[in-house]
This record gives structure tokens, sequence and C-alpha cells, in this order.
């Protein structure tokens, strides 16, 4: 899968763009500001219908405009397609699929794989569970769209329980029969979300500590994880048992939303213990595997857009990286940098099919 073509129309910092792509390597040369991260943005919110960097679309609209359309043009062996995206002020986005829209938006997700390597990517060992959370629920839902029902549903209802655990409180009553229908819907789908997560990680983490050693060459043993209450346990049961809690808290304690997905470096938290250089290689290995899964699940080669990450790796791991470049294990590249000579260094001999943009102030160029 190729993504010939991509337009752009009041999109961050973007009034208009048309650009065509190498089938390879595609590099967006410009200062830092200039617009190069919200091109790779522009690309993931074709393949995600969504930002990777902002969580309201409302964020994505040109200052001083009132909507925004990102539109790419995706090539197979055997079809072309066409995929559109717009969202206007107050209305809700619509996502076409050559000129059809989508009933759901999620049926959209997982058709166009796509991953990203950012300097942001830390933040997954940094910050709290919820991120690491997203992290994987946003993997699983490129990879199993029953999984990404059951979350949405699952989300939905969580939200309806709370909101009526905070009715409970704030008019001094309590419905357990209705709460009861709530938990009722709500197990099943805990329970499928819990399973999957825990099935898909057993087959996720060879791939991470694969693509670990490969990047640093080391002795540290590095593993992930997966902390939850199920699923070796009845969901059920542990609803009625935090009932009383969640009446007090106003607020669903127990369930997948509270999972976590821990980082380990030799059995330590790499948070903790890790050196900046061996977190760097933990979410980049973290990535890799990303890539490796959903190409494997998907039969095609995820987009890549890798951002800024010369600026923040030292000289061993970009060859390790570009090593895999060269050996063809990745497809369509998308590369962000703010030095041309460097950035010409590194792909030097990669592929025939190089394509440069100079990027200005929302004003991109092929030179």
């Amino acid at each position: 899968m190729i993504l010939e073509n991509i337009s752009l129309l009041y999109f961050k910092n973007y009034e208009e763009a048309d650009i065509n792509f190498s089938p390879h390597i595609n590099c967006f040369i410009g200062d830092n500001g200039s617009g190069k991260t919200n091109l790779l943005d522009a690309i993931y919110y074709l393949s995600m219908s969504k930002s990777a960097f902002t969580s309201s679309d409302l964020q994505n609209i040109k200052q001083g405009e009132e909507y925004f359309m990102v539109r790419g043009r995706f090539t197979a062996p055997n079809h072309k397609d066409v995929i559109q995206c717009t969202f206007r002020t107050g209305q809700k986005k619509i996502i076409t699929h050559n000129k059809t829209p989508y009933e759901k938006v999620s049926e959209h997700i997982g058709r166009y794989p796509v991953v990203l390597i950012s300097p942001y990517d830390t933040d997954l060992i940094r910050e709290g569970s919820e991120d690491r959370r997203k992290y994987f629920d946003s993997l699983l839902s490129q990879l199993d769209h029953d999984y990404l029902e059951n979350l949405i549903q699952y989300n939905y209802i969580l939200k309806q329980r709370n909101s009526q655990l905070k009715q409970f409180a704030d008019r001094n009553y309590f419905d357990r029969d209705y709460l009861q229908i709530l938990d009722e819907q709500l197990v099943p789908l805990g329970e499928s979300i819990a399973q999957v997560r825990q099935q898909f990680l057993a087959k996720f983490v060879p791939m991470f500590q694969k693509h670990y050693q490969h990047l640093t060459d080391s002795r540290e043993f590095v593993n992930l994880q997966y902390k939850s209450q199920l699923p070796n346990a009845n969901f059920a049961l542990l609803l009625e048992q935090a009932q009383r809690k969640d009446l007090v808290l106003q607020r669903t304690t127990v369930g997948p939303h509270k999972d976590d997905f821990v980082f380990l470096m030799d059995e330590w938290l790499i948070k903790q213990y890790g050196s900046q250089g061996q977190q760097k290689s933990f979410v980049i290995a973290l990535k890799l595997a990303h890539f490796e899964i959903v190409a494997q699940y998907k039969g095609q080669k995820p987009l890549l857009l890798l951002d800024d990450i010369f600026d923040r790796l030292d000289e061993k791991r970009i060859t390790k990286l570009m090593q895999l470049v060269a050996n063809h294990t990745f497809g369509q590249l998308f590369i962000t940098d703010s030095h041309l000579e460097r950035t010409d260094k590194i792909v030097a001999g990669l592929s025939e099919h190089i394509s440069r943009f100079q990027v200005n102030n929302g004003q991109v160029k092929s030179f």
C-alpha cells in the first residue's frame, strides 16, 4: 500500500497544499515550527481518523477558519482508494471512502495502517497508565475490528455507569436494579477486552525484545507486563465487591479501564532505572514491534512516519534503524528533519526513490 498524494485545506498551519509522494522515502526538511510535523499528522489522520498530537478536532483547524479537509490517494496492486476527512466547527466529522461516507468512523480504522515514531514517544514511559492503555488500544484497534467495537461500547456503558453513580450521590438515592443492568452489559465486554490484551501481549513481547536487542546489542533484559484485575477473575463479582467504594467515589473503580502495561528493564521499572538512551531504545523497539505485528496481521506494510528522530538519537541507533530501511523491512517512509545535509547523508544509497520537500511556514515545495 502506497500513499500517492495528499491534499490539505485549512489543516493546522496549512491554508492549502497538494503533494505527490515517492513510493519509498519522503523527506520533509524545514526549521522547527515550519509545519513538518503537521504533514505527518495529516497522514496519520488519514489512517486513524484523528490527530496523533491533539485530542480535539477543533485544534486541527487553521486559525481563523471554520473547517479543515485532508484527502489522500492510496494505491495497492489491484485498486486505488481516495480517503477524505472533513471536519467543520459544530458538526460531526465525515470520513469518505471513494466519495462514500462511512456509516461509522470505526469502520475506517485498520484499513490503511500507520506507525509514528516521534520525540514524544518517551511520554509512554514517563506518563501514567492512561497513556499506555490508549497506545495499546490504538494498536489493537488497527488489528482487530471486534476489539475496537467492544472498546467503544465498553467506554459508552462505563460513561453511563459513572454518570449514574454521580446522580445517586447528587440526588441521595440508589437504584440497585438499574446499576445491575449496566453491570450485566459491562461484564462481557470488559472480560473480552482484557482477554484480547493478554493474548496480544504474549505475541507482541518477543518481537519487542528482538528489536531492542538489535538496536542496542546490550545484555539488559527488557519486558512488558500486563497489569489487570482481569482476565483471571470474575468481573461481575469485582463490580459487586467495589459497589460501595464506587458509590462513595462516584466512579467505577474496577475493570479494564484501570489496566496498565508495565515497562521493565532487568525486572525494574525503566521509568525509574533506565537511562535516557535506554528509554529511547525501549520506545523505538516498541514502535518497531508495532510495525512488525501490524504488517503480519494485515498482510501489508504500514506507512512509517519518523518525526525529527535524528535530533534525538545517537549515531549508533540511527545506523541500526537505517539498516532496517536498507533491508527493505519497511515500505513507504516519511521523514522530517531540520538539516538537509544530515538527512541526505543518512538516506544516501538506501533507495532509488527518494523525494525531498522544503517546508516553510505552511508552504511545501519539492526539490
